[in-house]
């Protein structure tokens, strides 16, 4: 059975990091939420009250953290969610709060932040096998990636998809905070100098504005199956 690499990007609230786990589930891959690594950082950061633009604390910080991704684990709301330890303790939750939320952007920004997790991010994903999915998979961390995938969304329907989940673990925005968060994140992961968010020239774009969960799952299945994946019959 040929096991290959699926690198998915895209915005804020663009449906990749749900697509991408029930891919990984389907398939029998491994998922790797790299938005979870960037957030564990940020979240270390808030802990030891290490300044945001402090460039040289934040690389030696990202540089003598460890990080394992071990799969999948329930979530307080019941769905599931990446299962994230930081040098050996359980951060899956913690990482989804507003104030990491805030904080991930500028820590993801430095280029020395990014560095040390790509190194992370290509080790776990040597063997094959994997669904990445984050802001640079396609362009820096898995070029050479067998499947490619870009999703997006209109910026009304990314507002009502994270409002949703934030409800679902109890913290409640108004649109026009979650409106801004977005903005404010697209803005910064665009416009940084080091792996800026953008397409690969070789990805498949894919609008997921008026898709629901499944037939985004099914399109993603189908590009697997294009790419020689094996795609086991739906159970």
């Amino acid at each position: 059975m040929r096991r290959i690499s699926i690198a998915i990007d895209g915005p804020a609230a663009s449906g990749k990091s749900t697509a991408a786990r029930m891919l990984a589930e389907r398939l029998g891959y491994i998922y790797i939420d790299t938005g979870a690594m960037y957030r564990a950082i940020a979240l270390k950061a808030l802990r030891t009250g290490t300044p945001l633009d402090a460039v040289e604390a934040l690389t030696a910080l990202a540089d003598r953290t460890e990080l394992r991704i071990l799969g999948t684990r329930p979530a307080a709301d019941g769905t599931s969610l990446c299962h994230l330890e930081m040098d050996g303790e359980d951060v899956s939750e913690e990482i989804r709060t507003p104030a990491v939320t805030h904080a991930v952007s500028p820590v993801s920004a430095i280029s020395g932040v990014r560095r040390a997790l790509v190194r992370q991010q290509r080790a776990m994903a040597a063997a094959g096998g994997v669904v990445m999915d984050g802001r640079d998979i396609g362009t820096v961390v898995l070029p050479r990636a067998e499947l490619k995938v870009f999703l997006q969304a209109d910026l009304k329907e990314r507002i009502r998809r994270r409002r949703a989940e934030l409800a679902n673990r109890g913290i409640f925005l108004d649109e026009e905070e979650v409106r801004r968060q977005i903005e404010e994140r697209d803005y910064l992961d665009s416009h940084r100098a080091d792996s800026p968010l953008r397409p690969a020239p070789d990805a498949v774009v894919l609008d997921t504005t008026r898709l629901t969960v499944e037939e985004v799952l099914a399109r993603l299945l189908a590009l697997a199956r294009e790419k020689g994946a094996e795609v086991p019959d739906a159970l």
